[in-house]
């Protein structure tokens, strides 16, 4: 199983790369993370925001693995613990299918993306950086992962 994180935004500072990097790597063989970055809409063309929110579901969609389950991060998705999170990816992992998470740009996801999704996932209820949530994800991927095999990372 393949976690692929698809987010729109590059050229991210130094410190969100190493964060998302740090965990990436933590993981093993069998769950691991891939960035797939979006080139952002520029933001100086006239564009309204809604044709720049649909200009980067197009490029987001050209890059989803068509049978990958699709996961939004949106704030207004559902909230799950970290053990809810271990469960899922148990789920996952047994299942064999790839999961691909997908974190929308500075104005958020387009209705299209959240609609082809099969879950909406929030990791706040407050509004992140885009760039964070790369970080923040990736972090509790590996809290997960590392519940699941017992690994003394997580503690209660």
């Amino acid at each position: 199983m393949k976690l692929r994180v698809v987010a729109v935004g590059h050229k991210m500072p130094d410190w969100i790369s190493a964060g998302f990097n740090e965990y990436a790597k933590r993981m093993p063989r069998e769950a691991k993370i891939e960035l797939a970055e979006i080139k952002p809409e520029p933001r100086t063309t006239g564009k309204n925001v809604a044709q720049i929110m649909e200009a980067e579901a197009q490029r987001i969609l050209a890059v989803l693995p068509q049978d990958a389950l699709r996961i939004a991060l949106d704030e207004h998705g559902i909230h799950l613990t970290t053990k809810q999170l271990a469960q899922q990816m148990q789920d996952w992992l047994r299942g064999g299918r790839d999961v691909a998470f997908i974190i929308g740009g500075a104005d958020g996801l387009h209705e299209s993306v959240k609609n082809g999704a099969q879950q909406l996932l929030a990791l706040s209820a407050m509004t992140l950086p885009h760039g964070m949530v790369r970080v923040l994800l990736a972090e509790q991927l590996y809290r997960a992962h590392s519940l699941l095999h017992n690994h003394p990372y997580h503690r209660e």
